[in-house]
């Protein structure tokens, strides 16, 4: 049962390597496994004491600090949900996503978010906060209501089938949805993590991405510390270019994972101001958008390490394809690599497996995959279908098993019935010297119905006149259809 629960693998990692660095607060402090473990059990019986039971939502809004993920793993270990929260949010956004999460409880760091308490406060939900002030302290745990006297949380046994993780897909034409994901969904889905990067114990990297995502929750904070790898948490609670590099050689990091526009702006930062040298890389990973190929290419010239891009979302807890190390075989460049401990298809419209080269719809099934929308049967009727759950996305396979993205279903541009990917015009724009960054899309037109449109960054020329700047930019987009 260990290994089907995200919390019995921590317990085994903590058992394994409890000496070695788990987490590490940039210049402040560290912890280990072993007393990483031990604060999380401490925080889950004072969670518990105070009231909050199984199955109980309970939300989370912290910057990236050592309380946030204390505080997320005692929420789990007490068999309760985890609904970690933007700290950005509007009240009117909080408010949203606590009522549809039926959170019974707002957790937050000392500091505390005016607008989250204030939307918890419309909702009638207590609030309380969390801090650690060093690593031989304890959480100290504020205003959660009246105590009982602390449990025995080694009574307390999770189980696979235990909702574990509340998080929200992101909607642009409807509502968001609400996703629950399992220990069994997570447990499997760190497992694939791990054994596709080869993460060990002798592994560490920098946190980058906020932990309210499932990619920076997944793939950089849970499946290190299931590794017995250890993390940084920037100093700040956020990804700072101006640190980051400093940090990563501090902490001996040996890989990070990122999107496109952070891995975008090291690249600016390395080319205004190289750092005077660079930590030696296992790899580096790139996911949650399309990486273009040129901007593939420049990273590992930058920096000396492959480039994996893979592909997730969050209702496969994170991973579902990714190019292999290089000693597992070669990396493509436009594509996210093959499927990672899921069963993976492109469909046609009517259900029918595509052949290599032939376009369809991605879907997958495995273990880490949720089992449906919260109360939402509608979308669960248009994305599980033909035994698969539908991801949306429009892709192909290459001889090899090689997953090929090239744009959503719902982003296709539809030219006068001819259907143009906006990823396939950003790739071909990003290849004309001079553009560092592109995004094309589609406008209403009265000839065709859909026309293309792009917008992108130019670097011109220093000899470059100001008055010859409009024809130096044409010429520039001109030379694509050459």
């Amino acid at each position: 049962m260990e290994g089907l629960t995200l919390t019995g693998i921590l317990k085994k990692a903590a058992g394994e390597f409890p000496d070695r660095r788990a987490i590490s607060i940039s210049g402040k402090f560290n912890l280990t496994h072993a007393r990483l473990h031990q604060l999380v059990e401490e925080a889950a019986a004072e969670l518990v004491a105070s009231g909050v039971r199984a199955g109980d939502v309970v939300a989370l809004t912290f910057p990236n600090t050592v309380e946030f993920v204390v505080m997320f793993l005692a929420v789990i270990r007490s068999r309760a949900v985890a609904a970690p929260l933007n700290s950005a949010y509007t009240q009117e956004e909080f408010e949203f996503y606590l009522s549809d999460s039926e959170s019974k409880l707002l957790l937050t760091n000392v500091e505390g978010n005016f607008t989250a308490q204030a939307a918890a406060a419309k909702l009638g939900l207590p609030h309380a906060t969390a801090s650690l002030g060093s690593p031989s302290d304890s959480v100290k745990i504020g205003a959660a209501g009246e105590r009982a006297p602390l449990p025995d949380v080694s009574r307390i046994l999770n189980d696979p089938s235990d909702v574990a993780l509340f998080l929200h897909t992101s909607g642009t034409t409807s509502r968001p949805k609400g996703v629950p994901l399992t220990q069994l969904n997570l447990s499997v889905s760190v497992k694939n993590i791990k054994s596709v990067y080869r993460l060990t114990e002798s592994d560490s990297t920098v946190i980058v991405l906020p932990l309210f995502h499932v990619h920076g929750l997944m793939a950089g904070l849970l499946s290190s510390l299931a590794a017995g790898a250890a993390v940084c948490l920037p100093q700040a609670g956020r990804f700072s270019a101006s640190t980051f590099w400093a940090d990563m050689r501090a902490y001996g990091a040996t890989w990070y994972t990122a999107v496109p526009t952070i891995h975008q702006i090291l690249l600016d930062l390395h080319t205004a101001r190289p750092e005077p040298s660079y930590p030696r890389l296992r790899f580096v990973r790139s996911c949650s958008a399309s990486l273009a190929p040129v901007v593939l290419e420049r990273l590992e010239a930058a920096f000396g390490a492959s480039v994996l891009e893979s592909y997730a979302m969050t209702e496969a807890a994170h991973l579902m394809a990714s190019n292999p190390l290089p000693e597992d075989g070669p990396r493509k460049a436009g594509s996210v690599g093959k499927a990672v401990g899921v069963e993976m298809a492109v469909l046609s419209e009517d259900g029918e497996p595509q052949p290599a080269g032939g376009k369809g719809e991605v879907c997958i099934r495995g273990p880490n995959v949720t089992k449906g929308y919260v109360r939402n049967p509608e979308a669960n009727k248009a994305a599980f279908r033909f035994g698969w759950f539908h991801t949306g996305d429009l892709g192909f396979m290459d001889s090899d098993g090689y997953l090929h993205l090239v744009g959503r279903i719902k982003e296709l541009i539809n030219r006068g019935g001819e259907k143009i990917s906006p990823v396939e015009v950003d790739e071909v724009l990003l290849s004309v010297p001079g553009v560092s960054q592109a995004v094309a899309f589609g406008v209403p037109d009265d000839k065709y119905g859909e026309e293309v449109r792009a917008y992108f960054c130019a670097t011109l020329p220093a000899s470059c006149p100001v008055f010859n700047r409009e024809r130096y930019i044409y010429n520039l987009v001109s030379s694509l259809f050459r």
